[in-house]
């Protein structure tokens, strides 16, 4: 089996630090194994996706040379082979169509939060609390159509959507490459929608179709999509396809411990580069980032490649420090090549007057003697001032 893995972006807005940290892994890993790793843009969401954020995450892609073995899928142009895979899973009866309009839908979970308040009543029976609950679990529980399990449905023009037909009963458990075995109840997995009654698909449908297409073998993806793959495997096992292996990773937090916000510097990745950040420093602190590989701290892409695997990931939410980016990226300024460095960092020189055509020999002379000055591009610039050279 080869490996394939895939990077699957929403191009609702910028390539951030967590997007960035998961393309590393992911490219790791096909790489480690002599595998493939792809690019998805996943702009099923018409509303937000945009062409400037799919320009910005390709741009990010670049700078981080993280390049896709082939050129990147347009999920929404995979439109018509999503539906076909939806009716077909109506014809294997793992599908079936809900005239449920979302009013009615709406008008059961609000009446089933309404028995779960009355049952935490201190005044009524455990009995009754009970039947309360029993009462509430049914209403919240995946909508059950009279035709859903062979009666007759509403005339072929009424409008619909099309479910999965959830699994009934029992338990269901992923191997998770980073969290280990979890398992949660199948009552917890709703006849979720994969087509929408303006027949377009849902992204849980596109996401599983897409996939098997694209022969995804491991999905690494972040923690958040933990509960999406019990969601997203009984398409799979509807379709009698093979389930990739999937790893979850473990969410960025700041250097407080709390949720990655701009004030920890959960910035887009390209600022970074504006920052002055190389991209060989920005990755290599990206692998130490809830990685790791015994107490090795800095690692060039060809022993990141060599060395990686998903037992090294921590379990935990690792924390943005930019105090050891900074210093994971002084390291790769004075290991970068004279001429290198030098075209990299003229942007930086010109931005605070310090660069003319007369200076650049000068500047380019004294460079390997100055890459200890900064920790940044934009640091090693301004380090040049005291040199007076204009």
């Amino acid at each position: 089996m080869r490996v394939v893995t895939r990077f699957a972006p929403s191009p609702t807005g910028m390539l951030h630090i967590g997007g960035a940290r998961t393309a590393l892994f992911n490219y790791l890993f096909a790489k480690k194994h002599g595998g493939k790793f792809l690019l998805r843009i996943e702009d099923t969401d018409r509303e937000r996706s945009t062409p400037e954020a799919t320009a910005a995450i390709l741009d990010a892609m670049e700078w981080l040379q993280l390049t896709p073995d082939d050129p990147p899928v347009m999920q929404f142009s995979r439109a018509g082979r999503h539906a076909e895979v939806a009716h077909e899973m109506v014809a294997r009866g793992t599908a079936f169509r809900c005239y449920v309009t979302p009013e009615e839908l709406q008008a059961r979970r609000d009446l089933g939060e309404e028995k779960r308040l009355a049952a935490r009543a201190e005044n009524i029976s455990e009995n009754e609390k009970s039947a309360l609950l029993a009462e509430a679990s049914a209403l919240l529980a995946p909508f059950r159509s009279p035709w859903r399990d062979g009666g007759a449905p509403p005339a072929a023009d009424t409008p619909h959507t099309v479910r999965l037909r959830a699994p009934d009963g029992g338990e269901q458990t992923v191997e998770d490459g980073v969290q280990g075995a979890v398992t949660i109840q199948s009552s917890e997995i709703d006849d979720l929608v994969l087509l929408r009654a303006d027949g377009t698909p849902t992204y849980m449908l596109a996401v599983v179709v897409d996939d098997h297409d694209m022969a995804v073998t491991h999905v690494i993806r972040g923690d958040d999509h933990l509960r999406n793959t019990f969601r997203q495997i009984p398409i799979y096992t509807a379709m009698g396809w093979d389930i990739p292996h999937f790893s979850h990773l473990p969410m960025i937090h700041g250097n407080d411990g709390a949720k990655l916000s701009k004030r920890h510097g959960a910035l887009s990745t390209t600022v970074y580069r504006d920052l002055g950040y190389l991209p060989e420093g920005l990755k290599a602190y990206l692998l130490r980032l809830g990685w790791s590989h015994g107490d090795q701290e800095i690692f060039t892409e060809e022993e990141a490649v060599r060395l990686f695997d998903l037992g090294g990931i921590n379990k935990s939410p690792a924390r943005l420090d930019l105090e050891k980016l900074g210093t994971v990226n002084a390291h790769f300024i004075r290991e970068c090549e004279t001429e290198r460095l030098f075209k990299l960092l003229t942007p930086f020189l010109e931005a605070v007057g310090l660069f003319s055509a007369e200076a650049a020999e000068r500047i380019l002379k004294a460079l390997p003697s100055m890459k200890d000055r900064g920790a940044t591009l934009v640091e090693l610039a301004e380090a040049f001032r005291f040199l007076g050279v204009k």
